[in-house]
């Protein structure tokens, strides 16, 4: 096996054990589940280690060399209308191949599904463009998050309240494992044309901004369309009893998303040629790599969604159900957040978003710190989900506080932490949440007698708002932790001057490299004998020229 591969699904495996271990053991001491079950979500899980595993090393490989790729190019043109048409289309294309979409749409009533698809992927095509517009313009990315979360709070006052919590939830699910890889290394390859000290900010925000078209373009599709008296059909556990039904259902249902990943992953990939024939950009042992990207992307998507479609949709649906039923029904609040903190590790995009955000910032924000960050935010999201749905809370009551707090924090955070956390909330609310979380709330909601279209939907806003808090107060620690250790580090340097001879002193040349002092761009030399406290700075650093 090669090498890498096995590293991505060792990887894999200890993203999806904490979640798999905590559904059993709930079934076995909580809610008591049929044999049968067990062994479906059990082979749903294997399924889905697996197709991590190959999804991984195949975004690794395709999409974000491609984004990238893409994003230098058309930065390159001086055509603007030309790179914002090509931006748009690439939006339109690679939202209407996500496949957490499909999932969604199948669940809005009144709505055909292809208009929903249509209609969202027209909204992230339409901001993505708005986001390459601002990297290339310098526009600050709160500005724009500000302006449109207003315009979106005020459609939502004239959208019928059935709608609302399904417009937010289309901003988490169409920015998944197929549309973050390309977006982020998109934003990347944009913002490494221009050259200025702030061009590592811009390179994050894409996936932010794109994550507010559809839940603008459903708000806007609320006001044609009336969901009510329409049900939403449940998700049946198939009832087996040995080994082989086990792996006969698996297969029969096999072919269906086979076939559903050919013809999404096929209009990217008959995009990308032409690109290809068109820029010419990529040498033939380039296009060799993408290509195995390819497919092993699209080995791992079939694989992956097989084992959370038929493994894990039903199972979770089922679990909710029980949970609220029994005895035990409050139990589903603490079950949630412990559930939250393990299962943002078996997103696939989160994997990606923290490898970017590590490898853009030089280890300074490492895998670890964004993994742990991330875990807080789902944990908090499902806590505060599962008491929604027990005691019938409005979204609305929780979302607007919650957006407000985190748009207030960005004046307060560095601008890449800001790009961050809004690209965070959109990375975490991908296919686990649609597919596990998501029919979790939906039994829940079942069981204790809720409205599944106000109460259920909801839960993907929910998990796509907590990171945009949490990530930026941990943007606020980092800061405060890096000052602190610039002046220790200072302190040193000047308690080492201090011992200093007048011979050894010389001159001190001292720079600048602290928020609040001078320039970091700026110089400054001071001829001195053996300098004071009051000769030494505060912050900065100290530089010796015997």
């Amino acid at each position: 096996m090669n090498k890498v591969l096995k590293e991505k699904i060792m990887e894999a495996f200890a993203s999806v054990l904490p979640i798999t271990a905590i559904v059993l053991i709930a079934s076995v001491v909580l809610v008591p589940m049929p044999a049968g079950t067990i062994l479906m979500f059990l082979a749903g899980a294997a399924l889905l280690i697996i197709g991590m595993g190959f999804f991984t090393l195949g975004a690794d490989m395709a999409m974000m060399p491609m984004g990238e790729g893409i994003g230098i190019q058309l930065t390159r043109s001086s055509n603007l209308f030309l790179t914002l048409l090509v931006s748009f289309i690439m939006g339109l294309v690679i939202t209407m191949a996500e496949p957490d979409l499909q999932v969604l749409a199948k669940q809005v009533p009144s709505v055909p599904d292809m208009t929903l698809i249509v209609a969202v992927a027209c909204g992230v095509g339409l901001f993505l463009v708005l986001a390459v517009l601002r990297i290339l313009f310098k526009i600050r990315l709160s500005v724009l998050l500000i302006f449109f979360y207003i315009v979106v709070f005020f459609i939502s006052y004239f959208t019928p309240s059935g709608f609302i919590p399904v417009a937010f939830d289309s901003g988490g699910v169409t920015t998944g494992p197929m549309t973050v890889p390309f977006i982020l290394a998109m934003g990347v390859g944009v913002a490494s044309i221009r050259s200025d000290k702030h061009s590592q900010d811009d390179s994050f925000g894409l996936v932010a901004l794109c994550s507010v078209g559809p839940i603008m373009a459903v708000l806007l599709l609320g006001t044609f369309f009336n969901p009510e008296g329409v049900a939403i059909e449940s998700n049946q556990v198939p009832q087996v009893n040995t080994s082989r039904e086990v792996v006969e259902h698996f297969a029969f249902q096999l072919p269906r998303y086979t076939r559903e990943t050919f013809f999404a992953l096929g209009a990217v990939v008959l995009f990308f040629l032409i690109f290809q024939i068109v820029s010419r950009r990529y040498k033939r042992h380039q296009l060799g790599r993408i290509g195995i990207g390819f497919v092993y992307t699209f080995i791992g998507l079939v694989v992956f969604m097989t084992g959370v479609n038929v493994g894990f949709i039903p199972v979770g649906q089922l679990l909710g159900s029980m949970m609220v039923s029994s005895e035990f029904k409050w139990i589903l609040v603490p079950l949630g957040v412990l559930i939250g903190y393990y299962i943002v590790a078996a997103e696939p995009a989160v994997h990606v978003l923290n490898k970017q955000v590590e490898d853009i910032t030089s280890g300074a924000i490492p895998q670890k710190m964004m993994k742990r960050g991330l875990s807080i935010g789902m944990s908090i999201a499902l806590g505060i989900t599962m008491v929604r749905i027990l005691t019938g809370i409005p979204l609305m009551y929780i979302l607007i506080p919650g957006y407000t707090f985190a748009l207030i924090l960005t004046f307060f955070v560095p601008p890449m932490f800001t790009g961050i956390a809004f690209d965070s909330g959109g990375v975490c609310s991908g296919p686990m949440t649609s597919t596990f979380l998501l029919p979790l709330a939906m039994g829940a909601c079942e069981g204790s007698g809720g409205d599944l279209m106000t109460d259920a939907f909801g839960i993907v806003a929910m998990v796509a708002m907590t990171p945009l808090i949490i990530i930026q107060l941990m943007g606020i620690l980092y800061v405060y932790r890096t000052k602190k250790a610039e002046a220790i580090k200072f302190a040193q340097q000047a308690a080492a001057i201090g011992e200093l001879s007048p011979e050894e002193a010389g001159t001190v040349t001292i720079f600048s490299d602290l928020e609040g002092s001078a320039s970091p761009d700026e110089d400054f030399e001071a001829q001195i004998g053996i300098p004071s406290a009051n000769d030494i700075p505060q912050d900065g650093e100290v530089k010796t020229n015997g």
